[in-house]
């Protein structure tokens, strides 16, 4: 065959090409179109995931508490599964660890400093170093996880100094206060954020007079950004996500009275919903799934879903529906259509909510409020009382496929996330680090 191209009228003759220059030229302009098209509109709708390995930041690779482990033990022995090892000396905090290659970081007030660890992945520690002074009150203890990028770590403590560490070695490689740079005041319990990478920037909310949330440079702290502050709004407890929709890449958080969105490529601020209580607390990381967020706050509005719209450039948070959910720090995990999460002062037991229509698909009641993270068909939870428990669901039922106590004694405020990486799951309480097996 033999296709034929029409010249302009001025030309005289037309051109006849073969079949292999019309298959070129074809490509050509097909590679041209494209690269007209920015990557994020052919890119998925979906959380993004950090470009690190293994478990880099505070509730997994897209932030959401979920694993990809599978050929997991499906039920656990009465004593609950293997123990690999524990270490003791991380001093008084909640933070969760983050697992990168052969390293284990986590973070503890100890004495009157915040200390950041690293250990290997059987617990011989490989070094520690300060993060500025620990939090005395009320609830001492260190907040915010690690996050590790490109060979450094980054950490965020409760006066708002934020540092960057060489991994290798925990050399300071510089350092910056967030509260000071953005004209913000400290709040109540402190500063908890767990810090979001987005190469090549570290996002942060100080919530100040200057900035409710900003970017900074990885690289040297450098301000990249900045999102319009929303008056007194201060910051809160929570830490944000990073999401694609609608062509777009954009950021939510809550601060002390919204939760609200961002354009993640420049910090504009799309959108905010009210999210405020008598305490100012918003701890849960909010949820995306399908182009809506889940936001959650205690003594107020309780669990709200809402729908994204995009209008041009803008985009607005349409209300779909609101739930008895009250979570204050064990935060929901998103699986498949089902929300799962806790309840603390309404209902303190776990649900199982419809994600589309938020009405309650299961309950587990005898299992108080607390964490939860997602694999292989299970939920695994540490609730506040120090409770460690595998749930499964099915034939409209929440039940449990094995349980065991961490540890002896009773409390209130075991709130670190458990961690699964490799068949490991790591729980932590204060000074202790646990490591269990829970390989099939």
């Amino acid at each position: 065959m033999k296709c034929h191209f029409i010249t302009m009228p001025s030309c005289r003759k037309s051109q006849t090409l073969s079949n292999a220059e019309f298959f070129v030229i074809i490509c050509l302009l097909a590679t041209s179109i494209f690269a007209l098209v920015p990557a994020s509109l052919s890119a998925a709708d979906g959380l993004i995931a950090s470009p690190e390995p293994d478990w880099p930041q505070w509730r997994g690779l897209r932030r959401d508490g979920i694993s990809n482990e599978k050929e997991l033990l499906r039920s656990w022995p009465q004593e609950g599964p293997k123990l690999l090892w524990k270490i003791n000396g991380l001093g008084k905090g909640w933070s969760s660890p983050i697992v990168v290659g052969n390293r284990l970081y986590i973070t503890g007030d100890v004495g009157q400093d915040l200390v950041i660890f690293a250990f290997d992945r059987n617990g011989k520690p490989i070094w520690q170093t300060k993060n500025g002074k620990y939090w005395r009150n009320p609830y001492p203890g260190a907040r915010a996880s690690c996050a590790f990028s490109e060979g450094r770590l980054y950490q965020l403590n409760a006066h708002g100094r934020l540092v960057c560490l060489d991994a290798a070695s925990g050399d300071e490689i510089w350092t910056v206060n967030i509260l000071d740079r953005f004209g913000a005041g400290n709040i109540t319990w402190a500063l908890s954020e767990c810090l979001l990478i987005d190469d090549p920037r570290i996002i942060v909310t100080p919530g100040g007079k200057k900035a409710l949330m900003a970017a900074l440079d990885k690289y040297n702290g450098r301000t990249v950004w900045t999102t319009e502050s929303l008056g007194n709004d201060k910051a809160s407890h929570s830490s944000p996500i990073l999401f694609r929709y609608a062509g777009r890449r954009l950021i939510t958080n809550c601060s002390e009275a919204h939760g609200f969105g961002v354009d993640a490529d420049t910090g504009k601020l799309l959108w905010t919903v009210p999210l405020k209580n008598p305490h100012g607390v918003n701890a849960s990381t909010p949820v995306y799934g399908s182009g809506k967020v889940y936001y959650v706050t205690p003594y107020a509005e309780n669990g709200r879903l809402y729908r994204l719209v995009p209008d041009g450039q803008a985009i607005t948070a349409e209300h779909i529906w609101t739930s008895q959910l009250d979570t204050v720090t064990g935060g929901a995990v998103l699986v498949d259509d089902t929300l799962f999460a806790a309840g603390y002062k309404n209902s303190k037991w776990w649900f199982g909510v419809d994600w589309q229509t938020g009405k309650t698909k299961y309950e587990l009641k005898g299992f108080t409020t607390g964490a939860a993270i997602y694999a292989d068909e299970r939920l695994y939870c540490l609730d506040e009382s120090g409770t460690v428990a595998l749930l499964k669901w099915g034939n409209n039922s929440l039940e449990t496929a094995g349980s065991f106590r961490l540890f002896s004694k009773r409390t209130k405020d075991a709130w670190a996330h458990p961690v699964l990486l490799d068949g490991r799951l790591y729980l932590r309480y204060h000074d202790t680090l646990w490591c269990y097996d829970v390989k099939k």
